[in-house]
């Protein structure tokens, strides 16, 4: 994709608000500078500071909106309050209406989800969509889905979420035939719940197309990076998310507890800086900030609403890596290859 890719953004959402989405997308702008933003939010707010950063200002267009939506706010409320006059809602309908190839919100999840649904649509042959998250690993980066759109998954949803992560992997990651894991209590092909077992049965036997099914993984298999895409349904999904952030914050405690109580711990640190650097900005996690809504008729990315503008800068980098990448053409694509190769197997039966 040559053309300059669009980028809306819900400027008001999040715990900060423009205070966070300005800085971080002028972050992405010196990185990436074929960027043109739509800034959707209360203009009285974004314009004045819009003056502290004037490439950013040249590169961006300001849309008012009288409405924003409330971090506690409950999706249907959101919805009823913020249709069509949001700055949430308008972020999203730029992408539905060609202004834009992409969203990004820090946003309330659940009313970006709602409204998401209700603006774009699923896709053809998607009954509903997933989050994915990228997920650091000892081999790199892996991506995991869903981490929590979908509350219980049947066996066809995971397969689905199977095409929708591979997809995915080889927008974000270049990675040509991504191996796809079923996330399961024990590798054994007798274990686990039935929808997970007919999932995997079925992606032995179909073998969707762009993917290579590698059957089932375990907890553990997620950091160790066994798969590019880890496949299991929402609530699993999201207690694993939330245990790792957990774990991270939990271990970073632990290790400066320790470099700092004795005078040699502390020496001991001095000489192991660099180290600690590395091991501090490989954890950190707003290098791998942003939830992506996959399996919907455009691109909307969640940022987490608490982070700082380099966190944000991350989401909104993804963004633009998967408009560059055609993400959704791929999952398209792919989605119709896998449907033909169903409809030919029927035949044969």
């Amino acid at each position: 994709m040559s053309e300059k890719i669009r980028i809306s953004l819900d400027a008001m959402g999040g715990d900060y608000g423009v205070e966070v989405v300005l800085p971080g997308a002028d972050l992405v702008l010196q990185r990436c500078p074929n960027i043109e933003f739509l800034l959707f939010g209360d203009a009285k707010v974004i314009e004045p500071m819009l003056e502290e950063y004037p490439r950013l200002k040249q590169a961006s267009v300001v849309h008012h909106c009288d409405v924003s939506i409330g971090m506690d706010e409950k999706p249907s409320q959101a919805l009823r309050k913020g249709r069509g006059k949001s700055s949430m809602w308008n972020s999203i309908a730029a992408v539905k209406n060609s202004e834009a190839h992409v969203a990004v919100s820090a946003g309330n999840t659940g009313a970006l989800m709602a409204m998401s649904k209700f603006c774009l649509r699923t896709m053809s042959g998607i009954e509903r969509p997933a989050i994915a998250a990228i997920w650091p690993t000892l081999r790199g980066e892996s991506i995991v889905l869903d981490v929590g759109a979908t509350i219980g998954a049947d066996a066809q949803q995971l397969i689905d979420f199977a095409i929708l992560g591979g997809a995915m992997a080889r927008s974000v990651h270049g990675v040509s035939q991504p191996t796809v894991g079923l996330l399961n209590i024990g590798v054994e092909e007798v274990k686990g719940v039935e929808e997970v077992r007919t999932a995997g049965k079925m992606l032995r036997d179909l073998s969707p197309p762009n993917l290579v099914y590698s059957g089932f993984v375990e907890g553990d298999d997620i950091g160790k990076g066994t798969v590019d895409v880890v496949v299991t349904e929402g609530f699993a999904g999201n207690i694993a998310l939330k245990t790792a952030e957990g774990t991270a914050k939990q271990f970073a405690g632990y290790l400066r507890a320790a470099m700092s109580r004795t005078l040699m711990a502390k020496i001991g640190y001095l000489f192991a800086r660099g180290a600690f650097e590395r091991l501090r900005a490989k954890m950190d996690p707003r290098k791998v900030n942003g939830g992506v809504f996959l399996g919907l008729n455009g691109i909307v990315i969640k940022s987490h609403g608490g982070t700082d503008a380099e966190g944000f800068a991350a989401a909104v980098e993804l963004a633009y890596d998967m408009a560059k990448n055609e993400l959704i053409k791929k999952i398209s694509d792919d989605l119709a290859n896998y449907h033909r190769g169903r409809f030919s197997e029927a035949e044969e039966n």
